[in-house]
Formats: C-alpha cells, sequence, structure tokens
C-alpha cells in the first residue's frame, strides 16, 4: 500500500455519486458540470471518468465514441480538448469539460473518484497529463483504472494521492489478474457490487484494503455494499 495516500478514510466517508449525481440522462447528464453541481449539493463524492484528447488535455467523459453522449460520430480522442468543450452533452447547456475545469469547479468541496479509460497502445502521457493536472490541487482526490498498463504509469508519476484497482468478475483466472494488479502496490479497489461476495475481495479487505462498489442502483445492491465493502458508487437514487 502507497504510504504517502494511506490515510484516506475521505474515500470511504460518504456515498459516490457515479459520473456525478445525474438523473439517468433525464435532464442532468453523465459527467457534466450540471451533474458535479448536484453533487457538491447533495454532499455526495464524485466519481467520473477521463479519457484523453487529442492535444493531450484529459478530459471528462465515458464513452470512447462521441454518439451516445454528443449525438455526432466519431472518437472522442480525435477531437481536441477546444472542440469537445463545444460539444453539447445530452442536447443540454453542458459541454464536454476538461479535467481542470471540473477541478476548478469541485474546489475541494467533497472527494473526486477519477477513473481512467485506457486503450492499450494509445495511452502515452495520459497518466502524467493526470497527474500534472492534480499538482496544484487541493482536494481529496483518488485515481482508478481498469487498465494494468495505466495503474502502472500512475504509480511511476508516485502522485500523492490514493491509486486503485478498477475490476470485476468471479473466476479464478480473473483473481490471479486483480492479484497481479495489487501486487504494484494500489491502495484500495472499485470491484462490480453484483461480483460479490468472493474470495479475492475478502482476502484484500482482511488486508486493510478499503472496497468501494459500483454501480449501486437498487436496494438489494446497497445490502451488498454494506455486508461485502467499505461504501459505494451509486446512480438513480438518493442513498
Amino acid at each position: 500500500m502507497n504510504t504517502q495516500a494511506r490515510d484516506f478514510k475521505w474515500l470511504t466517508a460518504q456515498p459516490i455519486a457515479h459520473r456525478g449525481y445525474h438523473d439517468m440522462n433525464q435532464a442532468v447528464w453523465e459527467n457534466t458540470p450540471s451533474a458535479f453541481a448536484r453533487a457538491i449539493a447533495a454532499g455526495y463524492a464524485i466519481e467520473c471518468d477521463l479519457q484523453i484528447a487529442t492535444d493531450g488535455v484529459p478530459v471528462v467523459f465515458h464513452d470512447d465514441d462521441l454518439t451516445r453522449l454528443c449525438g455526432l460520430p466519431g472518437d472522442v480522442r480525435e477531437r481536441s480538448s477546444r472542440e469537445l468543450g463545444q460539444l453539447a452533452v445530452g442536447g443540454t447547456a453542458d459541454r464536454v469539460p476538461s479535467l481542470t475545469d471540473t477541478l476548478k469547479q469541485v474546489a475541494g468541496q467533497v472527494p473526486l473518484v477519477l477513473e481512467l479509460k485506457g486503450r492499450p497502445g494509445d495511452d502515452d502521457g495520459f497518466a502524467d497529463a493526470v497527474v500534472e493536472s492534480l499538482e496544484d490541487y487541493d482536494g481529496p482526490v483518488a485515481l482508478m483504472s481498469f487498465d494494468h498498463h495505466l495503474l502502472r504509469d500512475l504509480k511511476a508519476c508516485n502522485p500523492p494521492r490514493p491509486i486503485g484497482l478498477t475490476a470485476d468478475g468471479t473466476k479464478p483466472e480473473a483473481f490471479f489478474t486483480h492479484e497481479e494488479a495489487m501486487q504494484l502496490g494500489l491502495d484500495f479497489i472499485s470491484y462490480c457490487v453484483h461480483h460479490l461476495p468472493n474470495s479475492f475481495v475478502e482476502a484484500q479487505r482482511k488486508q486493510g484494503v478499503p472496497v468501494i462498489t459500483w454501480t449501486v442502483r437498487d436496494s438489494g445492491a446497497v445490502e451488498l455494499t454494506t455486508a461485502h465493502a467499505d461504501q459505494m458508487t451509486f446512480e438513480g437514487f438518493a442513498p
């Protein structure tokens, strides 16, 4: 475990709004300033997704493709952060924010959990750009990814922030891969709530590794989180 980031009880202190406190993309869309403002007002931590634009700037966006969120064809990584910042999300007044924009908006009011969305072979400089963006940020931030190459890159940057594995799976081969990632010295795990309980997560919790769940949408998933993890990443309801 990263000794710089060992004391981060804030990570599990309050429910974490998945892609911000959106309303399932009815009026308030995921990963937008409006969703983040709503989370801040409610006192929830914020989970959001990061991609890297073609100019090397981290932006807050989940999908590889622009179609679902912006109604346009094309790869998010083939646009500059300036171009993305002009695109409406869901036809609303919200535009695709950069990570820097989001940091300015949140300004340490609630914790941030940032998930880097990786693409093997196409992530040169991604981790470095994220860590650089956070250098002067005065607020609680955790970094995580499914992608082991990005976790290695984040660890190499040695930021004073907790770094975690995003994961799922119920089979031994999945657990073996997760255990390999934990050998990097990761600080926490974000695990699929519907794949709990399992031996991998139980073993990690016994070693003192905090576990948050994704994505909790109903009372059954809340109960699973309460029994087998330390905090939930939720959407679609008020915890």
